[in-house]
């Protein structure tokens, strides 16, 4: 009796192509693997020649589909702010303004490169200006007053970024980690600094402890400081009259 032939399992990625079949690039296919190269090597790793060796095309191809290195850049800018969830506009505004921040710092985790990348491109694209032009009209709905809203937001991005870079620089991952950093730490301490003898072993080693609680509390702080110049603002805003 012949046995039944069966297929051998697929070892490529999902969404590959199949072996030996070439899938035609796109815009959309370039700016995937673009993000998708930041994240692997770095925005540093992510040029002309690497994009089109992960695309699987030559160099000249890429810039069939973008003017240049710049364009990329503000094409995968755009993709992250893309990423980040755009609050409720019907949700009172210090919920909304927490929840969007809470989605930086997550997006920010995934593609740690963007940190300092997102508010340095002055080619705004579209899913950049949209995510700033809710989070002000929140604000300015809220009772903000103009120069308010931009303080607010200027300390709410700068908090969130902050916040990122650290988390992305810390010399550990895990309790694990952090408990094997101690052991270390403690033995450069000494008797000379009891302050931080202190820190260390009554709050940052004690069951539980996670640095990464330190974000909600600290942004809690930041929505209290903001809440003066939404008091100090105009009483709440209608849409702008765009004046031709």
């Amino acid at each position: 009796m012949t046995e039944p032939r069966t297929t051998p399992p697929s070892t490529s990625e999902p969404g590959a192509p199949a072996p030996g079949r070439r899938v035609p690039l796109s815009r959309d296919r370039l700016l995937t693997v673009a993000v998708e190269l930041a994240d692997a090597a770095g925005i540093a790793g992510l040029t002309i020649r690497a994009l089109a060796a992960a695309s699987g095309v030559k160099p000249m191809t890429i810039y069939h589909h973008v003017r240049d290195k710049d364009e990329i850049l503000d094409l995968v800018v755009d993709a992250v702010f893309a990423e980040i969830d755009l609050p409720d506009v019907d949700l009172p505004w210090r919920d909304a303004l927490r929840d969007r921040t809470a989605s930086v710092r997550a997006v920010l985790a995934r593609h740690r490169w963007a940190i300092g990348l997102l508010e340095s491109r002055s080619n705004a694209g579209p899913a950049t200006l949209r995510h700033h032009d809710t989070m002000l009209g929140i604000m300015r709905r809220a009772g903000f007053g103009i120069a308010g809203a931009a303080h607010a937001y200027a300390l709410l991005d700068s908090y969130a970024y902050g916040f990122a870079l650290q988390e992305a620089t810390l010399p550990f991952d895990d309790a694990a980690g952090l408990a094997d950093l101690a052991a270390g730490f403690t033995e450069i301490i000494g008797d000379d600094h009891p302050y931080l003898a202190e820190m260390l072993h009554g709050h940052v080693l004690q069951p539980g402890y996670s640095f990464a609680d330190e974000f909600e509390i600290g942004l809690e702080v930041v929505l209290d400081a903001i809440e003066r110049w939404r008091i100090d603002g105009a009483t709440t805003s209608t849409a702008p009259t765009i004046v031709e």
